[in-house]
């Protein structure tokens, strides 16, 4: 079973691979192999035994569908995917595996490494789309438009500075996002209460190696601390806002009446079922559609926040589909409004009788300043 008919439309296939099955699977089995090797270098466990641990994980084969209806009963992937690597291992091997650690170390160490990998595609495309605005931001600084304020002819602007603004507010959504993603997408590795028990005192030596083999900051156990996950989503969804505040400007621009801007045509895209001379801006709807589910997403995160003591029960578990789908609409967006800022086509004389109608005369203020002030600030 799958649901690409209903998530495929609105984020990329990319994206889409970093939260799939198995994306899943091939860190939960990283961490148990990497934990298991951590465990060897510090001489908790043996090396045969790690060895055994770690081929197994490279190698064993399984069907996702199963495990899924196992952590349904289970309450966690962790148990029936521990009960599998067992089954396969030797005594020894088998009663050393996931020493020292708990269900949820490998649920937010997967977690995370899905941060990382998503929030990296996600750059991306911003990055496409930093790219193209700043240089219709210099190419049309000058260029006299109707400024509008409360969807009313207000002053005339340099085109630049609306082209300027979406930059400026993408390129803050961005940068805060890569920073929450590089401080809180870190390891978890606690322990059943998040004491390091187990390890005979060796909890931040086996973290230090676990996190370095993984590729993630090696943070300190966050079990029942969410507020890193929480700024990650709440990120998440403003970087989506940035992208959906310049797909309802190039929207409302590309109405007949006004006709100021247009999505890129190509071919099978923007057409209608029914009515052949309609050009519909569909990169704006896909991003404009990711503003109406980022906030609920995101509440639903944020109202985790009172963990229950040491290790909550339903909020961090409520995370992770929140977290996914905040990732997979905001790579559709990205995406979409990337293939549109790349190609916007800009109407000139459009704009220029949209001007003159107002009859507000042609004083831009400081525009072309300004203009060069917001790309000089730090993406």
């Amino acid at each position: 079973m799958n649901d690409v008919l209903r998530t495929r439309p609105g984020t990329t296939a990319a994206m889409s691979a970093a939260f799939a099955d198995d994306a899943t699977l091939h860190y939960a089995l990283a961490f148990e192999a990497e934990l298991a090797r951590a465990e060897a270098a510090e001489g908790l466990i043996k090396h045969f035994e790690a060895e055994e641990i770690v081929n197994l994980c490279a190698t064993i084969s399984i069907k996702p569908a199963e495990l899924a209806e196992e952590a349904a009963f289970a309450g966690t992937l962790a148990i029936p995917l521990l009960k599998r690597l067992r089954a396969k291992l030797s005594k020894d091997a088998a009663s050393q595996l996931h020493r020292g650690a708990t269900s949820q170390d490998v649920a937010d160490t997967v977690l995370a490494c899905q941060i990382r990998d998503a929030e990296s595609l996600l750059a991306g495309d911003l990055n496409r789309i930093l790219k193209a605005l700043a240089a219709l931001a210099e190419q049309t600084a000058s260029t006299p438009a109707i400024g509008r304020t409360l969807l009313q002819d207000a002053l005339p602007i340099g085109l630049g500075l609306r082209f300027a603004q979406w930059h400026a507010g993408l390129a803050d959504a961005g940068r805060r996002l890569a920073g929450d993603v590089r401080t809180y997408a870190g390891l978890q590795f606690g322990g059943a209460a998040g004491t390091r028990a187990n390890v005979d005192g060796k909890g931040a030596r086996v973290a230090a190696h676990l996190a370095a083999a993984l590729g993630l900051p090696n943070s300190l156990p966050w079990h029942g601390r969410r507020t890193g996950i929480a700024a990650i989503a709440t990120s998440v969804a403003i970087v989506v806002g940035a992208l959906g505040k310049m797909a309802r400007d190039i929207s409302l621009l590309s109405q007949n009446a006004i006709d100021e801007v247009r999505e890129p045509a190509k071919p099978g895209r923007g057409g209608s079922s029914v009515m052949a001379h309609k050009r519909n801006p569909t990169g704006c709807q896909i991003a404009l559609a990711a503003t109406y589910r980022a906030p609920g997403l995101a509440a639903g995160i944020l109202a985790g926040l009172p963990a229950e003591q040491e290790r909550g029960l339903g909020g961090w578990q409520a995370e992770m589909p929140a977290l996914a789908d905040l990732f997979l609409i905001a790579g559709g967006s990205a995406q979409a409004m990337a293939e549109v800022a790349e190609g916007l086509e800009v109407d000139q004389a459009a704009i220029s009788r949209n001007l003159a109608a107002a009859s507000v005369g042609r004083d831009l203020g400081e525009s072309v300043a300004l203009i060069k002030a917001l790309l000089a600030r730090p993406e």
